[in-house]
């Protein structure tokens, strides 16, 4: 059978052996809870409560502010102990409510089925769903979802793409997700496309997930919806990527999926947005994968937002010896961790935990001119030159050279024979260029 994918891009070990058969369990709310106000893109939330107050699970929290934003809901019930700043996956201190957990999970009274008929709701309804669920892409991007369906009218959106691609090393929580909540996704999406107008969704999920594509080819009869197997190659999953091998179409540099008539959400998305109009329920949970050779249990959890690492690890056996790593997402993509008392956000997919032994401990060298790097690319950059570039602080020949256009797969990181930590000198290079255009705007 033809697979369709993209140019470039690598082959890498996939490691999701370890927890790809494993159905997903409900790990027990904890004793407290810490939700950042800051855990999407955009503005961060505004607390709705005060220290001192009660709160009921489902209950919102924290309002959205501004055009790009979300709200926030409690994710367990009990009493605000703290409306202060707290560790934040980003490596500072973020306001953050935290809540002692009273046990009793008693549900908001606002908490209540819509009852919405897909086929028939009207798209600013569906866009206020979405904000008052809280949703944001849960692959990563964290971007508020409702955002993403406030459309021109010059802009008309001819396809709805879910993304169940997980290409990345290591992560099965939207595999099991797609295994063991196939009609809730496919309702998710029939809303999606509702909302934007679109004549047909595409469900992209790669090869190497055949219960995945048999549950999905299943659920979505009848519905004007196809499940597209891809290639399972990284990064698959990546917008562009993943528009490409679906539809053939190019998202032009600098533009959005909706400059080509096509808007990407995440699987774990559709599903949490089903979840709130079939249950009432926001988003105060998800499902993560917990992984990795220095972990003793490997498991796929759902858990609730605001849980600490610490919990986590401890409800999957500890760690096997000194941990080498932890990385809170997948091996290119996620962010190495230095502390436990980080919370689980709405954006969190996974937590592994590598072995010393996997770490590497041999310092970069310079570049050797391979070339390996400029194979790797899927975006068609020149990594090399930025590479000189960026580690000389030649910032105007780096954006020249396009590392605006980076979307920090971690491609040419990955097969560097001299180790040179591209991604991270990229990224740097980016947010000097980001600040110096906010301080001359």
């Amino acid at each position: 059978m033809f697979l369709k994918t993209f140019r470039k891009g690598i082959h890498l070990p996939g490691h999701k052996g370890l927890t790809s058969s494993l159905p997903i369990e409900i790990l027990p709310s904890p004793q407290q809870v810490v939700l950042p106000l800051s855990q999407h893109i955009g503005a961060p939330a505004e607390p709705l409560v005060s220290v001192g107050d009660q709160v009921l699970l489902g209950q919102k929290i924290a309002e959205a502010q501004g055009m790009v934003s979300a709200p926030l809901h409690a994710s367990v019930a009990g009493k605000i102990i703290a409306i202060e700043p707290r560790p934040h996956v980003c490596g500072k201190m973020v306001t953050a409510i935290v809540i002692e957990n009273n046990r009793t999970d008693e549900w908001a009274p606002e908490i209540f089925p819509r009852h919405l008929d897909p086929e028939r709701a009207e798209s600013d309804e569906v866009r206020e769903i979405m904000k008052e669920a809280g949703l944001v892409g849960m692959g990563g991007a964290a971007f508020p979802t409702h955002v993403k369906y406030n459309l021109s009218p010059d802009q008309p959106i001819d396809y709805v793409i879910l993304n169940g691609a997980e290409c990345e090393p290591f992560l099965t929580c939207d595999h099991r997700l797609m295994v063991e909540k196939p009609d809730r996704i496919v309702f998710g999406l029939r809303v999606m496309l509702r909302a934007a107008g679109a004549s047909k969704g595409y469900i992209v999920i790669e090869e190497n997930k055949p219960d995945a594509i048999a549950a999905l080819n299943r659920a979505v009869q009848g519905y004007p919806i196809e499940v597209v197997p891809v290639k399972a190659k990284y990064p698959q999953g990546e917008e562009r990527m993943i528009i490409y091998a679906a539809t053939r179409r190019v998202v032009p540099v600098g533009a959005l999926p909706a400059a080509v008539g096509v808007i990407v959400n995440n699987v774990a998305t559709a599903f949490a947005l089903a979840e709130f109009i079939q249950s009432g329920r926001p988003l105060i949970s998800r499902i993560i994968t917990v992984t990795g050779n220095g972990i003793n249990q490997p498991k796929n959890l759902e858990v609730r937002i605001g849980t600490l690492l610490e919990d986590v690890l401890n409800y999957c056996g500890g760690f096997k010896g000194n941990p080498g790593r932890i990385i809170l997402g997948g091996p290119l993509t996620g962010s190495a961790q230095y502390r436990l008392d980080l919370p689980i956000m709405k954006g969190t997919s996974g937590i592994l935990v590598q072995t010393e032994a996997e770490t590497p401990k041999t310092a970069p060298s310079v570049c050797i001119r391979c070339g390996k790097c400029v194979d790797a690319c899927p975006f068609n950059l020149l990594p090399n030159f930025l590479g000189l570039y960026c580690e000389h602080d030649q910032i105007d020949k780096a954006e020249a050279y396009g590392v605006l256009d980076c979307r920090e797969c971690g491609s040419c990181a990955y097969v560097c024979p001299a180790r040179r930590p591209l991604t991270q000198m990229f990224k740097n290079t980016k947010n000097k260029i980001i600040a110096a255009k906010r301080k001359t705007s």
